[in-house]
C-alpha cells in the first residue's frame, strides 16, 4: 500500500531548526542548507485538511524543480539539489514576509472580491465591467503578508514599504524578478497548450546578500492554469474554464459549507475523493510537464527520504 507523508521529524546532523509548513517540513543546517520536505498534506482556504493526498508532495517538488531549472537564467533561485521525489535541498535564506501573487486573469479570489464591488485589489485598480476568467490588460502584483499562523492577508505595495517589510531597491528587484517569471511560466504553459493565469512567488536574501527566488514555483498548488484550446469560446459562451489546478479542491470545499471560517468544519474526505484528488494531481504534473509521472513507490517512505537526505549531506558538509 502506498505511505502517504503526512509529517516528519528527522534529526539531521548540523540541524539547527525544523519549520512546519502547510505542506512543507523545512530543515535549517548550520544556516548553510535548507532541506525542504514535500509532504502530502493538502491545504485550502489556508487550512492543512486532516487527510494527505499519494504522491501529492512528489508531484509538488518535481515540478517546482524542473521549473526553478527552468528559469534560473531569470534570477538565482536557492535549489542546490533533489536528492529524493520529495525533497529539495538548498541554500539557506532568510525569506522575506511578503508572497508576490501576479495575476494574468480575473478569477479566483480577485473575482470573488470583484463581485462584491471591489475595484482595488492590493492597492492596483482594476476596470468595471469585467467577466470572470478574464485577461487583464497586463499583468497585476496583488502582494499578500506570509503569516506564521492563520490567513495570509492582502497587502499593498504603498505599506509594504513604509511598514518596513522590503526595502525599496530590494523590492523593485523583487517585482522585476516576477514579472520576468510569469512571462516565462506563461511562455511555457503555453507550449503545452495551457494557460497561467495566476501564481505566486517567494524570495529570500542570502548570506551573500543576494536576492534568490525560494519555495516552490509554477506549481498546482501555487498556481493556476487553464487550457488554452476553447479558451476564448467559452468566455464568449458564459461556460466556465476548464482548469489544471487546485480550485477543484476549493470548489468541493466551499460546496460542501466550508471557506476555512470559524466555526466551519472540514467535509469527510472519503477514499474515494482522496484517490481522484491525487490522480488530479498526476494528471496535472503530466500536464504541465509534458512528462509521463513515475510513482515512487515505496515500502517506507520516511526511511527512503531520511537515507536520501542523509547520504547528500555527508557528501557536501
Amino acid at each position: 500500500m502506498t505511505n502517504v507523508l503526512k509529517k516528519t521529524s528527522f534529526n539531521f546532523p548540523g540541524q539547527k531548526n525544523l519549520y512546519k509548513g502547510k505542506v512543507r517540513d523545512v530543515y535549517n543546517i548550520n544556516d548553510e542548507f535548507l532541506v525542504m520536505v514535500a509532504s502530502d498534506r493538502i491545504s485550502a482556504f489556508d487550512v492543512v485538511l486532516p487527510k494527505g493526498i499519494p504522491f501529492k508532495g512528489q508531484v509538488l517538488n518535481q515540478i517546482a524543480a524542473k521549473f526553478l531549472d527552468a528559469t534560473a537564467d531569470i534570477c538565482p533561485n536557492w535549489k542546490i539539489a533533489s536528492p529524493d521525489p520529495n525533497v529539495t535541498i538548498g541554500r539557506f535564506c532568510t525569506i522575506y514576509p511578503v508572497e508576490m501573487i501576479i495575476r494574468g486573469y480575473l478569477t479566483g479570489s480577485s473575482w470573488r472580491s470583484y463581485q462584491k464591488g471591489s475595484r482595488l485589489i492590493c492597492g492596483v485598480s482594476v476596470p468595471d465591467g469585467m467577466k470572470e476568467h478574464q485577461r487583464f490588460p497586463e499583468p497585476i502584483i496583488t502582494p499578500t503578508t506570509k503569516a506564521a499562523e492563520g490567513h495570509d492577508e492582502d497587502i499593498t505595495e504603498a505599506e509594504i514599504l513604509a511598514q518596513g517589510l522590503i526595502p525599496r531597491e530590494e523590492y523593485d528587484l523583487i517585482k522585476k524578478y516576477t514579472y520576468a517569471l510569469f512571462k516565462r511560466g506563461t511562455e511555457m504553459a503555453a507550449q503545452k497548450g495551457l494557460i497561467l493565469v495566476d501564481t505566486k512567488y517567494e524570495f529570500g536574501k542570502g548570506a551573500d546578500g543576494k536576492i534568490y527566488l525560494c519555495d516552490e514555483i509554477h506549481t498546482p498548488d501555487s498556481s493556476r492554469y487553464f487550457y488554452l484550446e476553447g479558451y476564448e469560446e467559452r468566455q464568449a459562451s458564459g461556460q466556465q474554464q476548464r482548469q489544471l489546478s487546485k480550485e477543484f479542491v476549493r470548489e468541493w470545499l466551499m460546496a460542501n459549507g466550508f471557506m476555512g471560517k470559524e466555526g466551519q468544519q472540514v467535509p469527510e474526505m472519503s477514499d474515494q475523493w482522496i484517490n481522484e484528488i491525487s490522480e488530479r494531481y498526476i494528471e496535472l504534473y503530466e500536464g504541465i510537464t509534458g512528462e509521463k509521472f513515475v510513482r515512487a513507490e515505496s515500502s517506507d517512505m520516511i526511511q527512503r527520504i531520511e537515507s536520501n537526505i542523509n547520504t547528500w549531506l555527508s557528501s557536501n558538509q
